[in-house]
């Protein structure tokens, strides 16, 4: 019977490694760097098992190019829509991410996020090192507090919960959201309203939903005339959720006050997006789950993962 062999599109840790190697040979892409399509389609050729990460499209090419007998992709992120699911369903072969652990993660960066856009927290740290701070003025770089503001949540799973938990404590006056449906256990922390009101109430408004055709390319230039000229908008879910030409349009007129953006679409945006200049967005390189704690455990998990469908 022909060796298992796992292919590892980057260099993800050696614990995970060493997991993997007590049973299957392994193979990796030993890069930080995201593996080419053209040197992935020639790796992939008879695995069993592959442990990519987000950046990797793993679609019907890839699943081809690997052969009938690959039984299982992991991904090593929250979400997997970068993974064909239905032809990987159609094809017989597991589909695994890691949504639990990042939760906490990314539910940091996005507060960290709004304190940086209502506070010009960016703003501050560039003054400093372009030499512009000379003596304390009055109402140089003033922000906005969040005490007495509404805060709002499009999507409260593990990362929106997260944030509300958080966020609380600042003394905000309320915190709503919005999901497919009222959700019980946010009950005693937050109050559930309609889209429209989350987008036309929210003083703040967070977006951590998932990614599908509901919600792909939902917060376009309609939602945001909907929102208070001094709104900021967050998001830390999928680059995709949001229009960002229709964003940018949308700060550049003062249809809303801020934006910070943990992912953006395509990511990275390409040089001369009019959002890289626009000095009321805060962008981040994807870092909501860059502790080296989540990225060991979301990899560890990773591996499992591959061990508990190949077993």
């Amino acid at each position: 019977m022909p060796e298992n062999r796992v292919y590892i599109t980057r260099q993800v840790g050696n614990e995970a490694i060493a997991l993997l190697e007590q049973k299957y040979k392994v193979e990796i892409w030993d890069s930080e760097e995201p593996i080419p399509k053209e040197t992935l389609l020639t790796a992939v050729g008879g695995i069993s098992g592959l442990f990519c990460t987000v950046s990797d499209i793993i679609d019907a090419g890839i699943l081809e190019a690997a052969g009938p007998q690959l039984k299982v992709v992991a991904t090593m992120s929250s979400g997997w829509d970068n993974v064909d699911v239905a032809e990987c369903r159609r094809r017989g072969i597991e589909v695994c991410k890691t949504p639990d652990i990042a939760a906490d993660a990314a539910a940091d960066i996005a507060v960290a996020l709004i304190l940086m856009t209502s506070r010009n927290i960016v703003q501050g740290i560039d003054a400093i090192r372009q030499n512009l701070f000379h003596c304390w003025k009055p109402f140089w770089l003033c922000g906005s507090g969040l005490i007495n503001k509404t805060i709002g949540i499009l999507g409260f799973g593990r990362v929106g919960f997260g944030i509300a938990r958080r966020i609380k404590p600042f003394g905000v006056e309320r915190i709503l959201y919005n999901d497919l449906e009222e959700i019980e256990y946010a009950e005693n922390c937050a109050q559930y309203v309609s889209l429209d009101t989350l987008f036309s109430s929210s003083d703040i408004l967070c977006i951590c939903c998932g990614v599908n055709s509901l919600t792909k390319g939902m917060v376009n230039s309609k939602l945001l005339q909907r929102m208070k000229r001094t709104s900021i908008l967050i998001n830390t879910s999928r680059g995709v959720v949001v229009n960002h030409d229709d964003l940018a349009e949308a700060l550049s007129d003062g249809t809303i006050a801020a934006a910070g953006l943990d992912v953006t679409d395509p990511e990275p945006l390409p040089v001369g997006h009019p959002l890289l200049t626009q000095p009321k967005c805060v962008i981040l390189p994807h870092m909501g789950t860059n502790t080296a704690e989540t990225r060991v455990a979301m990899s560890v998990n990773t591996a499992k993962n591959i061990l508990a469908v190949l077993n």
